[in-house]
This record gives structure tokens, sequence and C-alpha cells, in this order.
């Protein structure tokens, strides 16, 4: 029974030490590129990810890449996107990140 007391006491004593542990992270400085659409973007896009995102995606990728990215996001990640700017954002990331000539 001692074992089992000092056992929780100590968990206790631990955790309240990490329990006063504040951290602060830097200002998000990534933006998306300019274009039409942009706004879609730091709408919907960065409330769960940073714009830096977006580079570590193979460059020049084609629509059919940018909607299934989208599609992936709204329903494997839950992106709270409306459906009717689905579209907007798939634009402005072919036309932006893309090679629109691509389908």
């Amino acid at each position: 029974m001692r074992i089992f007391w000092a056992v929780i006491v100590s968990f206790f004593s631990v955790t309240s030490a990490f329990a006063n542990v504040s951290i602060t992270l830097p200002e998000e400085s990534a933006q998306y590129r300019k274009g039409t659409g942009v706004d879609l973007a730091n709408s919907y896009c960065m409330g769960c990810h940073s714009a830096d995102y977006v580079l570590t995606q193979p460059p020049a990728m084609s629509r059919a890449f940018w909607a299934a990215e989208v599609k992936k996001m709204k329903e494997v990640f839950g992106a709270p996107v409306p459906d009717d700017q689905v579209n907007g954002i798939v634009e402005y990331l072919v036309n932006t990140y893309g090679d629109p000539r691509k389908k």
C-alpha cells in the first residue's frame, strides 16, 4: 500500500511541475502568394496549416492533383470549407502553385 501511495504522490508531483510550463510560438510569417482566390486560402486553409504547407507539395501539379488535395483536406481532415468555395480554392492553387495547362 505504501508503494501505491508513493507512486500516486510522485505522479502528481511530476505532473504539477509541468503544469506551469508556457510556450510562446513565433508569429506566422509565411503568406500565400498573391493571386485571385488568395482570400479563400487565407480564410479556409490557414486555420489548419501555414502557407508553407503548400510549398511542401510537388511543384507545377495538375488541376486533378489540387482538386484531390482540397477534397482530402475537407473530407478526411474535416477542413471547414463550404462546398461552393472548393472550386475557387482549387483554381487559386492551380493558377498560383500548379500548372493550369495540366488537367
